[in-house]
């Protein structure tokens, strides 16, 4: 199974807290995984998807594996991202997305099936 992570934005706390309950009440896109940290480090990212593959049934080591892949090869979009965030005062989030690839893909096919 292939992942994949990417930081997606800056939430206000209440409101990605408010998206994450009305995830809750519909049937989840299996493997897709929406998370919210107050700081912009490896070891929070690392820290945050900790939980997340004994929910999905993923590997381990190779979600870990693909966080810091993103790391190091997304230096400037990282720089950006920890900018936004204390740009945007300590009572909001850095939104990040985990997913499996497929997973992922037909979250994406579903939303453009809403739309047309």
């Amino acid at each position: 199974m292939k992942y994949t992570f990417d930081i997606v934005g800056v939430s206000p706390l209440l409101q990605f807290f408010n998206h994450q309950q009305q995830n809750g009440q519909k049937p989840p896109h299996q493997g897709v995984e929406y998370l919210g940290m107050h700081t912009c480090t490896l070891d929070t990212f690392l820290e945050s998807v900790e939980s997340v593959p004994a929910k999905w049934d993923w590997n381990l080591d190779q979600v870990v594996d693909t966080v810091i892949q993103f790391w190091l090869n997304n230096s400037d979009s990282i720089r950006y991202w920890k900018v936004r965030l204390t740009d945007a005062g300590k009572d909001n989030l850095l939104v990040a997305r985990l997913a499996d690839i497929t997973a992922l893909q037909a979250e994406f096919e579903s939303l453009l099936d809403k739309e047309w």
